[in-house]
């Protein structure tokens, strides 16, 4: 019979996975800040328990020169979840709410809108947290042309802007939505200029 393997054992894994030298934001203090904005809208969740848990795991695989790394997390969630014997239900629950991540999709789950909102919440983060968290994603992205980079990242937040809301919940909207799209702006305007 294979010997269980403990909690806690499991956890060190995963805080290991996140303390990546190639993370400059996809990192533990990315995870702390979600939580801690979880933490805010907790009573809003129908399985809080499971958000918790895909907040937890939804940036655990991440290489910026891959395409699946939501993919790959979800299964890796799953598979660990499996070895805790958790009900098939809510394994499924966490597994989609951390492929909402990918695309920020609130139909994958009930809870989806919130987890995507948590972890968007950056955008409407104050400049000064904002502009640190631009440079960065540009430090992940550091293999990547200034200019190619620049133009790539400006359409994904120009995407962002174009949609009738950056955030899907309520609390999020009306308490981040002006300062994410200031935020959004100003760092489109800047990046155009690293086009030319």
């Amino acid at each position: 019979m294979a010997k269980e393997i403990p909690p806690a054992e499991y956890f060190r894994e995963l805080i290991a996975l996140y303390a990546g030298p190639h993370r400059h934001y996809h990192n533990q203090h990315h995870i702390a800040e979600c939580l801690a904005e979880f933490d805010r809208v907790k009573s809003l969740a129908a399985n809080p328990v499971a958000v918790e848990l895909a907040i937890w795991f939804h940036d655990a695989v991440y290489d910026t020169h891959a395409a699946d790394n939501e993919e790959r997390t979800a299964e890796l969630a799953q598979r660990w979840l499996k070895q805790f014997h958790a009900d098939a239900e809510f394994i499924d629950a966490v597994g989609r709410l951390v492929l909402a991540t990918k695309n920020h999709d609130g139909s994958l789950h009930p809870d989806a809108p919130l987890l995507v909102d948590v972890d968007l919440s950056i955008l409407g983060q104050p400049p000064a947290r904002f502009w640190d968290y631009e440079k960065q994603i540009r430090a992940e992205y550091a293999w990547v042309d200034a200019a190619v980079f620049a133009s790539k990242r400006a359409e994904i937040l120009q995407r962002f802007l174009a949609r009738p809301r950056i955030y899907q919940t309520g609390y999020f909207f009306e308490r981040l939505e002006a300062q994410a799209r200031q935020n959004l702006k100003a760092s489109v305007e800047r990046l155009g200029s690293n086009v030319q």
